[in-house]
């Protein structure tokens, strides 16, 4: 029998399914996600089952954004796999129209395809969309402030979620309500790349090579600046490049930007203005 499953996170032999096709298409484990508790309602795989097996899916994130002082409801489309042995079926065509009836509340759709599917998505009303990126190189700086915060357990979990739920920092396009995500990438990859200031109480999640700082994202008091922040990192930083559109752009080179094999598509009114207020996607809102 075949069937469209979805918001069956917690049944364990769909999970394993669904996992199984994932770590076999791209290398992904959400099983840790899962079991740690990040894994939410915001993230719900739409699959085709036959015969109790997941053998296609299209997953939906909710990803609102603030853009301008407005909420914008926007769904990310992510996790799109077919098992080799069922493809040009038309599943993941029978996925994306289930998933539209359910999201017809969106301001806007987006998703990061592959240049092999470059005229796949136009099909389902995706357009190319344009993103920015900011980057700047540093002047000698202070000591470094930063300490950083292992996330290998509740503890360090706890803190940061802590300093998530009174985040006071704003940028030009910052995703709201959506900790899972984050922590899909805090609690993983990127464990030994959170960082906290005692200073100012800022936290950060970075990543630091030869002198280059990533900077993905800022949780911190209102009130503290970007300048702080990345000042704490110390005179070690000589450039920096942000993973999100500053609210003051002052001081950085602001370029388009395009990863390689990776198209940004989206759809929606919510993105009308998306280009010209030169923003991108936050670089921790990839699902």
């Amino acid at each position: 029998m075949m069937t469209i499953e979805k918001h069956y996170r917690d049944n364990e032999t769909l999970r394993g399914s669904f996992n199984r096709l994932a770590k076999a298409t791209f290398g992904l484990d959400f099983e840790p996600w899962y079991q740690n508790g990040f894994w939410t309602d915001d993230y719900n795989p739409y699959s085709m089952v036959i015969d109790g097996e997941v053998i296609a899916n299209v997953s939906v994130n909710r990803t609102d954004m603030i853009i301008g002082g407005q909420r914008r409801r926007f769904y990310q489309l992510g996790t799109v796999m077919t098992d080799p042995g069922h493809r040009f079926h038309g599943y993941i065509r029978a996925i994306m129209a289930e998933i539209d009836r359910d999201i017809a509340d969106a301001d806007g759709v987006y998703l990061f395809g592959g240049d092999n599917v470059l005229s796949f998505y136009p099909k389902f009303g995706f357009v190319q969309g344009e993103e920015y990126i900011y980057t700047r190189s540093m002047a000698k700086g202070c000591a470094c402030r930063m300490e950083r915060i292992p996330m290998d357990g509740p503890e360090g979990w706890g803190r940061l979620r802590a300093a998530m739920k009174t985040n006071g920092f704003e940028t030009a396009c910052m995703m709201i309500d959506n900790p899972g995500l984050i922590f899909f990438y805090a609690a993983q990859f990127l464990k030994d790349c959170v960082y906290h200031d005692p200073q100012t109480d800022a936290w950060a999640i970075a990543e630091i090579e030869d002198g280059n700082l990533m900077l993905h994202n800022v949780f911190a008091p209102k009130g503290v600046d970007l300048e702080d922040v990345i000042a704490a990192f110390g005179g070690g930083i000589k450039r920096v490049t942000l993973g999100f559109a500053p609210k003051d752009a002052a001081g950085f080179e602001c370029l388009p930007y395009h990863e390689e094999d990776c198209t940004f598509f989206v759809r929606g009114k919510g993105f009308d203005d998306f280009a010209q207020r030169k923003l991108r996607i936050p670089s921790l809102s990839h699902a």
